[in-house]
């Protein structure tokens, strides 16, 4: 018997995802045909940034390749485009001139790049960004012109923005708009990403109104002319100004069309034997633009093709998770906020994470997140399914892990999860199915559920999630770590690989580490440089070459810059005990350089804040004091209380115990900061549980925790292990820190190495492997034995030019 014909035009990521469903749900039903106007398989427009930044190729972000439409006995026309729909004949034609009959036919025609109407939009060099040759275009361009304009501040502009930045263009945006991503993000959010965009070398010209490109006698773009009479040069002019659904196919076939292809919940058109799924569909007078909708059409619209007839798409409730250019954000719902309304807002500028929550009538109507996303998924739900949030209101800014739907406070929000609850936005997956994968499939890393799943396939942003599912599903089996993917565009090399090949081969300088791993960018870039300089310096101490200028400006400046350009200086005072010449030096250096603010931390250090750059070196020599190190990926402090000097709980001399501690670690640097508490008694005034290692007094020896973190999101501390002596808390916990220094990757905190190796493979190497550790700590002893304080080098002349301010000659 005939298989009844299935044609699909439209060979994008709506259109195949529906084939998918379909084949799940009726394999070998169809005999199916599928038409795209591009000479490619199906690939991910998701990730047609990461390819424009050089982060990946092509190849990389095909999603269906051609062995797998001949697998699924599908017949593939590529590079052809369908020009007229015969209903009557029930037929398709393309530009070819192929004709082919259909049953069932599917339109996926996606949408078109809106260009404004304005003179010059036919110049060369003014293009869109919307397929693979628009980004091949662009990156062909970046080689030989200089000067680029994206106009349009939205995800797309500032990605092509970024990747064309990195490709070497000055590049400059254009947007209408007050903040950028005003869409999707208010306007301390859209400031907080335009401010940390334009530290990587990005311009933008805001409310500003293209009235024409200009171009020169040869047809080529010049510049742009703004309605305020304002000009800007540009060889390359990028429109990325929106999108409007391509229903010029429906259209000419006599379909109902109103701002898209008119759809019923069952995504079938006006014409019974013909559906449309995607950006070309209008479903209840809305039109979507992002994929998770798309992927909802898909499964609906599988499930009547397959005959199934029980499917309902009944529109979605958007939220946006995005990545611009590293930077998470997300947003859902009415995050503007208005009247009947209130906010709850998190704001840390200097740390890089804004979070704003809009409640009405005591329920989530709204939520902004920058910098930090994790549990914007939870807030996502919250707000789905209009639960109440009185009894989560305390908690509620610090996410499901405060929380947790057990009532656990601190569980993993893997773990909290339900398995119905969505993991991957992008994708439409759910925690149970990656779940069933990996213990049906066998599955080990996160790569083997992006392959079975498609979950963090797309833009990423749920990697992350992935892990801690995979981590909770499998234990100590769990083999995947995290960073696998390159450490950036300047190579395909992880960070796992670096490390590995700087250890092998001995590699002591930057020029010796990209010559050999065979870097794109000769000198690398501001992503790769600084890790790339720990890796050499954590690996061979003392013979590896130290680059100040792959540092950040607070390692170089060995102070905290503030966001008014000026420092803040914390001198050391191990264990925080400090006397009464330290605190006289202290107010007479606030009086002498006026100043502003002088503060205690909530680490027991008195910061001095608002000091001018050109007087750091002058500070550090009137103070006479060390470093406290509370600038950089270092040692930062010891927190104490008083102990059994003076406490009538005390059961150990806490306070000398930390200042032990500080001293042996004293000008340590590692991945990133590390903070150490120790506790007098198990009322751990100290907070000895929050800490990247926390010592706790017991009246038979010490405790030892490991991987606590206080910062936006508290971790826990996890127990390691009990020793009697101090000597054995120095070697212990010197042991794990030097462990976390040779294999922990640049930038995870102590707890995500935790997380990546597991606590038992910790207390193997640094408890019950007695030569091991004592083979680490000797290591760490060696590493720091010699080093000068930071502050005495320069005060005695080094790196004097980093303290000079520029003069401006006329």
């Amino acid at each position: 018997m005939n298989k009844p014909r299935l044609v699909v035009v439209g060979n994008g990521m709506a259109g195949i995802r529906t084939v998918e469903e379909l084949l799940a749900l009726a394999p070998g039903h169809y005999d199916i045909t599928v038409f795209g106007s591009e000479p490619h398989p199906n690939y991910n427009r998701i990730l047609l940034s990461p390819v424009l930044a050089g982060e990946q190729e092509f190849k990389d972000i095909i999603l269906n390749p051609l062995s797998w439409y001949a697998d699924n006995g599908i017949t593939l026309h590529t590079g052809k485009t369908i020009t007229r729909i015969n209903r009557a004949r029930r037929e398709v034609v393309a530009d070819d001139g192929t004709v082919v009959p259909y049953d069932r036919l599917l339109l996926a025609t996606g949408s078109m790049p809106f260009i404004l109407p304005v003179p010059g939009k036919q110049l060369r060099g003014v293009i869109s960004y919307r397929d693979i040759f628009d980004t091949e275009l662009m990156i062909d361009t970046a080689r030989v012109k200089r000067n680029a304009i994206v106009i349009g501040g939205g995800l797309l502009g500032l990605e092509a923005a970024n990747g064309l930045k990195i490709r070497g263009m000055d590049v400059k945006v254009v947007h209408l708009g007050e903040w950028l991503l005003d869409k999707q993000l208010d306007v301390t959010a859209g400031k907080l990403l335009q401010q940390s965009l334009e530290e990587r070398g990005l311009s933008f010209l805001l409310q500003k109104q293209t009235a024409e490109i200009i171009g020169n006698e040869a047809g080529e773009v010049t510049g742009v002319r703004f309605k305020d009479g304002t000009e800007a040069a540009a060889d390359l002019v990028v429109m990325a100004v929106g999108i409007r659904p391509n229903t010029a196919l429906a259209e000419s076939a006599g379909l109902h069309c109103n701002r898209g292809i008119v759809v019923s919940d069952a995504l079938q058109t006006y014409d019974p034997r013909i559906y449309a799924v995607g950006e070309c569909v209008n479903h209840r007078g809305v039109a979507y633009g992002l994929v998770a909708p798309l992927f909802e059409m898909a499964k609906v619209c599988a499930n009547h093709l397959a005959n199934l007839g029980i499917g309902q798409y009944k529109g979605s409730v958007l939220s946006t998770k995005l990545k611009v250019t590293g930077i998470d954000l997300f947003s859902a719902g009415d995050f503007m906020g208005g009247e009947g309304t209130e906010d709850i807002v998190l704001s840390d500028p200097a740390g890089g994470v804004y979070k704003k929550l809009v409640i009405k009538d005591e329920k989530l109507v709204g939520a902004c997140l920058y910098g930090d996303t994790a549990d914007g998924g939870w807030y996502f739900k919250l707000l789905r399914e209009g639960r109440t949030i009185h009894d989560l209101r305390d908690h509620l800014m610090f996410g499901e892990s405060a929380i947790g739907d057990s009532g656990v406070q601190g569980q993993s929000r893997a773990a909290a999860m339900q398995d119905k609850d969505e993991v991957c936005g992008c994708n439409g997956v759910c925690k149970g199915t990656i779940v069933k994968a990996i213990k049906d499939k066998g599955l080990f890393t996160v790569d083997d559920v992006k392959k079975h799943t498609k979950a963090a396939s797309s833009c990423g942003s749920c990697t992350g999630l992935v892990e801690q599912i995979l981590m909770n599903t499998l234990g100590s089996s769990f083999q995947e770590t995290p960073k696998t993917k390159a450490v950036c565009g300047c190579t395909d090399r992880t960070h796992g690989e670096v490390r590995k090949a700087i250890r092998e081969h001995k590699l002591l300088t930057h020029k010796a580490v990209y010559e050999f791993l065979e870097w794109r960018t000769p000198n690398g870039c501001a992503t790769c440089r600084p890790a790339v300089n720990y890796y050499m310096l954590s690996t061979w101490p003392k013979e590896a070459v130290d680059d100040p200028q792959s540092r950040f400006i607070n390692e170089r400046a060995h102070a905290n810059i503030q966001k008014d350009g000026t420092f803040s200086v914390i001198p050391q005072m191990k264990g925080g005990v400090t006397n009464p010449s330290e605190l006289r030096r202290i107010a007479d250096v606030a009086d002498k350089y006026h100043i502003p603010m002088v503060k205690v931390t909530g680490g027991q250090r008195i910061d001095l804040l608002g000091v001018k750059k050109e007087d750091l070196v002058n500070v550090w020599a009137d103070l006479g004091m060390q470093s406290g190190h509370a600038y950089g990926k270092s040692i930062r402090t010891v927190k104490t209380c008083v102990g059994s000097e003076f406490c009538r709980f005390g059961t150990q001399n806490s306070t000398q115990m930390g200042i032990d501690l500080e001293t042996m670690l004293a000008n340590m640097w590692s991945p990133h900061k590390v903070k150490l508490a120790v506790s007098g008694c198990p009322r751990n005034c100290a907070e000895a549980g929050i800490k990247d290692v926390g010592v706790i007094a017991v009246d038979s020896g010490w405790e030892l925790y490991v991987g606590g973190n206080g910062g936006i999101k508290t971790e826990v501390a996890q127990y390691l292990c009990k020793v009697k002596t101090a000597e054995e808390v120095k070697e212990f916990s010197g042991a794990f820190l030097q462990l976390y220094r040779e294999e922990a990757y640049y930038l995870d905190r102590t707890v995500h190495y935790i997380e990546r190796v597991g606590l038992d493979y910790i207390k193997q190497k640094v408890v019950e492997d007695e030569a091991g550790r004592k083979a680490l700590y000797e290591r760490l002893l060696y590493s720091l034995e010699g080093l000068r304080d930071p502050w005495a080098e320069r005060i005695a002349g080094k790196q004097r030019n980093e303290f000079i301010p520029l003069k401006v000659v006329a």
